[in-house]
């Protein structure tokens, strides 16, 4: 399935943009057919169905939406309702990929509906971000690796940062410029 419109889509999802591709595309260059791949917060389920696709590999995509779990799975997408990585098994996973809520939104706005949750990172853009990066290493296999996705607007040598303080480094494999921001894919490494 293509960045293109389909008629099917659920109005309380994200569906793919540009930071979707790029992560997709990222992941599918640097993974093959004996991964085992987490997509956190999968939205459409655009880019599990795309690493799939292309690597071959067995991807399980996650989401606290349950539109977005519906929309994934009527993709033919094997999904599962979660908070982050709250019940996947320890060293579980070859790889994790997550395009995560990352617009700074001021912290007097009541969000109230799914498309608002996928969109909002908080105040610093990192709300979501700083906890993924707190329990993602438990679901990682030795030698595992994250792709992470994150903009100029959060501010990437932030959640550089922060990812170095939960214990990974951090190389970025792809960037894309647009004329409000810079989207970049962060690999991490425990």
């Amino acid at each position: 399935m293509g960045l293109e419109e389909r008629r099917d889509v659920e109005t309380d999802v994200y569906q793919p943009a540009e930071d979707s591709a790029l992560l997709a595309e990222a992941a599918c260059e640097r993974l093959d057919e004996s991964d085992l791949v987490l997509e956190v917060g999968t939205g459409s389920g655009y880019v599990a169905g795309k690493i799939a696709d292309e690597t071959n590999a067995r991807v399980i995509a996650s989401d606290i939406n349950p539109h977005a779990v519906r929309q994934a799975r009527g993709d033919g997408v094997e999904t599962a309702r979660a908070d982050l990585v709250a019940p996947f098994r320890d060293g579980e996973f070859d790889a994790v990929a997550f395009n995560p809520p990352y617009l700074p939104t001021d912290p007097e706005n009541e969000w109230d509906d799914w498309m608002e949750h996928a969109l909002s990172g908080g105040e610093d853009g990192r709300a979501v971000i700083d906890p993924f990066l707190e329990t993602v290493g438990r679901v990682l296999a030795p030698e595992g690796v994250v792709y992470l996705l994150v903009s100029s607007l959060t501010g990437v040598d932030a959640v550089v940062e922060r990812a170095g303080e939960a214990g990974f480094s951090a190389v970025a494999v792809a960037d894309e410029s647009f004329p409000f921001e810079t989207l970049t894919v962060l690999e991490l490494h425990q």
